[in-house]
């Protein structure tokens, strides 16, 4: 069997605290932060703003759709742009244009609007930029960072978009109550804060980037795709969040959720879309001190069927501390899952693919969270909203039945060091 040379990204275990002395890391880390909080801020004031419009839990599965369909329609260009160009700059000028957006919806607010129809098209537009960012942004962790540091990069990352969870909905509650424009003005300056972060981002390994004598076309661009439908970790990784995701969805009809079955306003309805980063953010605070090393694929498998139980419990009650205590649980749970999907994709994957394949996942991750929020609405609309939770639930508790059983290369994974890297053509 024919191995590359590991990548030094991967080898070793440093300590936390060396890895925050680095000074890629804490750029990276900053600029993680910052928009994390913008993104979630922003998607929390949008969410209540459609629904107070429309009133309808249909709309917030439409308003998902809106969000999900840019990274699908450009995953043949966002890639192979990732991997050609240098991914700090693609991220930067990406967050400029979100913050362009973030812009337009302030302005749109203080018009005291009636139609959701502007909104629908600025998420349209937003989701672009993201369609972008995303891929850029996933990308650079093995290279920043010394050696070895690969896996609480991703640790300490994941705290960075979990406390996110947390401050951005948190601030957007009270801010939609004072001006239902403030949420997208502190969005835009964070927004433009990341780009700033990521533009002075020093990187300790260099970016292996596509030749430049090979054109962007169709055929490299899907090269991320055909590699993960050749490496059953990498699929099984991968669409093992899409259908849980894409089932357990509830998180999209909170608006709905927090008005009719629980009965708050404004700020309880931010508190509990501040939940799930609670739960995420003391979930990996301990993973960045502790990652997990043993029975990897099992460990996996097992929080995505405890996100699903406390999906479940979620959709039954009409109490607003039960709720809120689900929340935090499947959250904790679906930290675990993201840690170890970000580490498995990255130690998979060459880094010449890299960009292309974290293209793909972005559509797979659009397709769990937006269409997931599309199908939430939709089931919703049909069955009502408790009944669609319950069953999103019980169908993602099904999903990992079917891959203990169809992936056992994924299930059976001890270690992270298990997994050989890939050549750029997917062999180990």
């Amino acid at each position: 069997m024919d191995v590359p040379p590991a990548d030094p990204a991967t080898t070793g275990s440093p300590s936390g605290r060396l890895v925050l002395t680095d000074r890629s890391v804490r750029s990276y880390l900053i600029a993680a932060s910052v928009s994390s909080v913008g993104a979630f801020l922003q998607a929390t004031a949008l969410a209540k703003q459609v629904y107070d419009i429309t009133g309808s839990a249909l709309a917030l599965g439409l308003l998902g759709l809106a969000e999900f369909l840019p990274a699908v329609l450009l995953v043949p260009i966002t890639g192979s742009v990732a991997d050609r160009f240098d991914r700090r700059k693609v991220a930067a000028i990406g967050l400029g244009g979100e913050a362009a957006c973030s812009a337009a919806l302030a302005a749109y607010a203080w018009s005291e609007p009636t139609s959701s129809l502007p909104l629908f098209g600025l998420a349209l537009a937003f989701g672009s930029f993201r369609a972008f960012v995303s891929p850029a942004i996933r990308s650079l962790p093995p290279l920043v960072g010394p050696a070895g540091g690969l896996p609480r990069v991703v640790a300490l990352g994941s705290v960075m978009w979990q406390a996110g969870m947390i401050v951005g909905p948190a601030t957007s509650g009270f801010l939609y109550d004072a001006g239902a424009a403030l949420p997208y003005l502190c969005a835009m300056a964070l927004f433009v804060v990341a780009g700033g972060a990521l533009s002075s981002l020093r990187l300790s390994r260099a970016q292996q980037r596509t030749p430049v004598d090979q054109r962007p076309s169709l055929h490299h661009a899907m090269e991320g795709l055909r590699l993960i439908r050749r490496n059953r970790v990498l699929f099984g990784a991968i669409a093992l969040d899409l259908f849980a995701v894409l089932f357990g969805g509830a998180y999209a009809l909170l608006p709905a959720i927090a008005d009719d079955r629980l009965g708050v306003g404004n700020i309880g309805y931010g508190w509990l879309r501040a939940a799930p980063g609670i739960g995420g953010v003391a979930i990996t605070l301990i993973l960045a001190v502790r990652p997990v090393r043993r029975s990897v694929g099992r460990v996996l498998l097992t929080v995505v069927a405890v996100f699903g139980a406390a999906t479940v419990a979620f959709g039954l009650t009409t109490s607003y501390v039960v709720a809120f205590t689900a929340l935090v649980v499947l959250a904790g749970a679906d930290a675990v899952s993201v840690f170890i999907r970000a580490t498995i994709v990255p130690l998979a994957t060459p880094d010449a693919m890299r960009g292309r394949v974290s293209a793909v996942e972005n559509v797979f991750i659009g397709a769990s969270n937006e269409l997931g929020a599309f199908e939430s609405g939709v089931a919703a609309h049909l069955l009502g909203v408790a009944p669609a939770v319950v069953l999103g639930g019980i169908l993602t508790c099904g999903i990992v039945g079917l891959w203990w059983l169809r992936f056992p290369e994924l299930r059976d994974i001890d270690r992270f060091s298990d997994l050989d890297p890939p050549d750029a053509a997917g062999r180990t």
